[in-house]
């Protein structure tokens, strides 16, 4: 499976989250930092969801850039 995550930057570092597994997230002080944290938070999330029964949420959650022209 292939879930989106959405980076952000904030003042000290870094935050991700994956908006198809609800409070899946990561912060680090690097982007390299939490897109490692973020891999480990998935593998995590979706193994505790398989062991405690639940269903793991396919992946719907789709992205695009939209570039808007000068107003």
């Amino acid at each position: 499976m292939c879930y989106l995550v959405i980076y952000e930057p904030s003042d000290d570092g870094f935050g991700a989250y994956v908006p198809d597994l609800p409070g899946c997230v990561a912060v680090g002080d690097t982007r390299a930092e939490v897109e490692q944290l973020i891999r480990e938070a998935i593998a995590l999330h979706v193994a505790d969801m398989r062991a405690s029964g639940q269903t793991v949420p396919v992946p719907t959650t789709q992205s695009e850039l939209v570039e808007l022209q000068e107003v």
